[in-house]
């Protein structure tokens, strides 16, 4: 290992249990301390630079491709092979990091597991900390978890691959201070994730991989293809051991995949259609436009013509380049009624056969019970073949598509189910939970974001709803109070009283009626963290 950056030492606001010893040693100290020295001031003014292109959109310049990268994408270029326990990603389940969760997962009938420490955690100090030393015990192949009926449940003898994703560019961990301000969450994830992991997977036939989310520019993306190649310099290990597959789940970024694949050309083997904080970007990006109003969240399929250009252009642009073209997560569970879960089954099968039938190479699962359906519809698209990558799409895709308005009714009832989803997840997020079943459905981070931007826009423009009520701040205070009563009822006192419903709802009017919409709810959420 080369000799370590002489830099100021990182602090800690918790103080040190077992767990904590055990996972943050003086090397992995010392590596994190090497990257947030290095690359946190970078981090600092990409953000900034989201600011600044912005209020350019807020200001009436909508979003587009970028002609100064033409070299880039009129020249002939792929990225870097990728490796064989990568080749078929047919069906991925994701998750967060629990004990119990990542052994399912991993035992699943799948061929990867997302471990997330994004949008379906809630990133408390012990949860991050736990996550690591169960992702590390999971790929020595050690972890083991015993419920208190004594059911002990062990990983199988092949289980899924696995790849950790790291939390967004835009979240701190507070938790750790570096010069007195809290460090990235994305490089604190990343640091003992690699750390830990790396030579035991790399034994095992395997490698560091990651998922990267959120990312709204190719700069961004160079960010982290240097903290990648910063990182195998540091231990030694040759460039491109370090694998990614981005998420292109912001609206900028669906205008720069082939810059992001290019800048990241040695690490990168895929990009994933990640929908539902696509279309939560869609609207944060287009908040001042009353005419990109989107309607009830239920009526926004990928059938719509902007997401299907969206998920049409990625798989155009991954397989012009060698990458993988994920589809999107299916968000729904399965259903204790035999009727009920054909009909979610169907469903299902008829969004992952489209995909399938569009080119891409693989998709995501938010439950096991959804693994034997999903697999049925690639199986029967791929047939022998590992991935999709032989299928090439040469449609020409127009910013005017991926920019078109969404139809679709606005309604009270679509109004209030958001009320409710959103703030039922808010308090199982600031309770400590980000990964939720609510109505049927696995709602995370993404999900609540786009109930209440929805609700946001439809104030801001006074939107009508079907019935000819126009959407107010009062009007939305009075269904918030309403719908605060019908979760009691669902739920029942004792529940609702000891939770946080009330915490939940007072920040879901904050974020909802100020007049600046307030970026990411898990900020504001953070700060109601441990």
């Amino acid at each position: 290992m080369s000799q370590s950056l002489t830099t100021e030492a990182l602090s800690f606001t918790k103080p040190f249990g077992i767990a904590e010893k055990e996972i943050l040693n003086h090397d992995v100290e010392s590596f994190l301390t090497n990257l947030v020295s290095q690359f946190s001031e970078r981090r600092d003014t990409l953000l900034a630079e989201r600011e600044i292109w912005k209020q350019k959109v807020d200001n009436g310049m909508l979003p587009d491709f970028i002609s100064e990268s033409d070299s880039i994408i009129n020249s002939e270029w792929k990225v870097n092979p990728i490796p064989k326990d990568l080749q078929d990603r047919r069906v991925e389940i994701t998750g967060p990091v629990d004990r119990k969760m990542v052994i399912n997962a991993l035992n699943a009938n799948v061929k990867v597991f997302m471990a997330d420490f994004e949008d379906s955690l809630a990133p408390t100090w012990d949860k991050v900390i736990d996550g690591q030393i169960n992702l590390r015990d999971a790929v020595k192949g050690t972890i083991s978890y015993t419920n208190e009926q004594g059911k002990c449940y062990q990983l199988k003898a092949s289980p899924a691959v696995l790849i950790a994703r790291v939390r967004g560019l835009h979240l701190p961990e507070k938790h750790v201070l570096w010069q007195g301000k809290p460090i990235p969450g994305c490089l604190f994830d990343f640091a003992l994730y690699f750390y830990h992991n790396y030579k035991t997977l790399q034994a095992k036939g395997s490698g560091p991989y990651f998922y990267i989310p959120k990312l709204q520019t190719w700069q961004e993306a160079k960010w982290w293809s240097d903290v990648f190649h910063f990182t195998e310099k540091r231990f030694g290990l040759a460039s491109g051991t370090i694998k990614a597959t981005v998420l292109i789940e912001t609206l900028p970024a669906v205008f720069q995949m082939e810059e992001i694949l290019f800048h990241m050309k040695e690490h990168i083997v895929g990009l994933n259609c990640g929908r539902w904080d696509y279309i939560f970007s869609y609207i944060k990006t287009l908040k001042n436009y009353p005419d990109r109003v989107l309607p009830d969240r239920q009526g926004i399929t990928m059938t719509q013509p902007f997401l299907s250009a969206y998920s049409r252009l990625l798989i155009q642009t991954c397989h012009k380049r060698g990458a993988f073209a994920m589809g999107g997560m299916s968000a729904f569970i399965p259903s204790r009624s035999a009727e009920q879960n054909g009909v979610i089954l169907q469903k299902v099968f008829e969004d992952k056969e489209l995909e399938a039938t569009n080119g891409h190479d693989g998709t995501w699962i938010a439950h096991p019970g959804l693994a034997e359906t999903v697999l049925s519809a690639f199986d029967a698209v791929l047939g022998e073949r590992a991935n999709q990558l032989d299928v090439q799409r040469h449609e020409k895709i127009t910013a005017e598509m991926l920019l078109a308005p969404c139809e679709g009714e606005r309604t009270a009832t679509g109004m209030r189910a958001n009320i409710r989803v959103a703030v039922q997840y808010i308090e199982a997020w600031i309770s400590g939970n980000g990964c939720v079943p609510i109505y049927g459905l696995m709602e995370d981070a993404a999900t609540a974001e786009i109930s209440r931007t929805s609700i946001w826009q439809w104030i801001r423009h006074q939107k009508p709803l079907s019935d000819g009520q126009i959407v107010t701040k009062a009007l939305f205070r009075n269904m918030l109070k309403e719908e605060l009563e019908v979760i009691r009822q669902e739920v029942g006192d004792t529940r609702f009283e000891q939770g946080r419903f009330k915490e939940a709802a007072t920040l879901m009017d904050n974020i909802t009626t100020q007049d600046e919409l307030v970026d990411f709810l898990t900020l504001p959420g953070y700060q109601l963290l441990n």
